[in-house]
């Protein structure tokens, strides 16, 4: 199981630590996604070497392929893929909805057609939980229904019910010693979110997560949402705001409460090229960098920016198509939300985090490079 603590706040950002039984997380955290039981491109000592200590993996992918059992034979999760420190699980519910063939919904769950093979399958609450639970992760997260941007009312309601309801079969089916994380839906409907919330603090979940932001609805929107929910999420318990990771949303989300985030975004990012640093995003196949001896930014610990890599050999080998700067680009990008995380952090911990967060956004607000 887990426990969570808060050590400091200011304003509505919150410095923590969650405890679990594969070690402690300071909050606020950044988990990098490794979907199919590895962060894309780079290995668990490099992500380990970024700060991170705790990723998400994915129940859909891994329940496909290999399989839970075989995975629970090598020891779950941690064994299996050699990372040492806690492990998020998805449900897999976004994943049947987004990617399987044929799907269907219904109370019962998802049914579906493997998008690898063309076999029937059927996500409930009961087969997610016990998927997730010889996965051996630290924290499971309770299948959900995630309507995409812009549903209709009805459609929101409809989901945020059904959600509650699978909630209930999730806890009932959760593995022994496994954290369960309930998933607040509603859209952009800010009563319907904190109605939502209210009904999930209810059960007894290890922790509240915001799921259904950043599904095709306007950012100025999901803030608004955020700045009126976030708030009002228990305060006991870590508060998870799902696929949410541009590092302007993060600053943003930490400012109304958030502890914990995922995003591909760093990874995938870097694979196309584009790398985050404190003045702002480099696109490193622009030709500005052809001759540039500079690294990718003064002061990073990470692979891509030690002494003799510069900017134009990694515009070299981008455009060249060398697999290397896919390493090291993500490498990079990991180190520094790993950096944005402990800065963000120690904002909080000083009382500062408002003026802080104002700060970096004004240096972001610069377009790509």
């Amino acid at each position: 199981m887990i426990s969570f603590r808060v050590d400091a706040i200011s304003g509505h950002a919150r410095a923590g630590v969650l405890s679990t039984t594969h070690g402690e997380v300071s909050t606020p955290a950044f988990m990098p996604v490794g979907t199919q039981a590895a962060v894309k491109a780079v290995s668990s000592e490099e992500v380990e070497r970024s700060g991170a200590r705790m990723q998400i993996m994915n129940t859909y992918h891994l329940w496909l392929r290999p399989g839970p059992e075989l995975i629970a034979e090598f020891g779950g999760l941690h064994g299996f893929a050699r990372w040492p420190h806690a492990i998020v699980t998805d449900s897999g519910g976004f994943q049947a909805f987004s990617l399987a063939q044929r799907m269907k919904a219904s109370e019962q769950g998802f049914e579906f057609a493997s998008h690898l093979d063309g076999k029937k399958m059927m996500l409930s609450p009961e087969v997610a939980m016990r998927v997730q639970g010889l996965l051996g992760s630290d924290i499971a997260m309770q299948l959900d229904v995630c309507p995409p941007g812009g549903s209709p009312y009805a459609d929101l309601v409809q989901a945020v019910e059904r959600t509650t309801r699978w909630a209930e079969r999730c806890l009932a089916a959760r593995a022994p010693e496994q954290a369960v994380f309930g998933i607040v839906q509603g859209g952009t409907n800010v009563e319907l979110r904190l109605r939502h919330a209210e009904e999930l603090s209810r059960l007894p979940f290890d922790g509240i997560a915001l799921g259904g932001f950043s599904v095709g609805e306007p950012i100025p929107e999901m803030y608004r949402a955020l700045a009126q929910v976030g708030p009002a999420l228990d305060a006991a318990r870590p508060h998870y705001l799902m696929g949410v990771g541009m590092p302007t949303d993060i600053v943003t989300a930490v400012g109304h409460g958030i502890d914990m985030f995922d995003c591909v975004i760093p990874t995938r990012n870097a694979r196309n090229g584009q790398v985050f640093t404190w003045s702002g995003k480099i696109t490193i196949k622009n030709s500005r960098y052809r001759e540039d001896r500079l690294p990718l930014e003064e002061g990073c610990e990470c692979a891509a920016c030690q002494p003799g890599y510069s900017r134009a050999y990694l515009r070299h080998l981008y455009l060249s198509g060398e697999l290397l700067v896919l390493r090291l680009l993500s490498d990079h990008n990991l180190h520094f939300y790993g950096r944005l995380m402990a800065a963000a952090r120690g904002a909080i911990l000083r009382g500062e985090y408002a003026e802080w967060a104002r700060e970096k956004l004004a240096a972001w607000s610069e377009p790509a490079a």
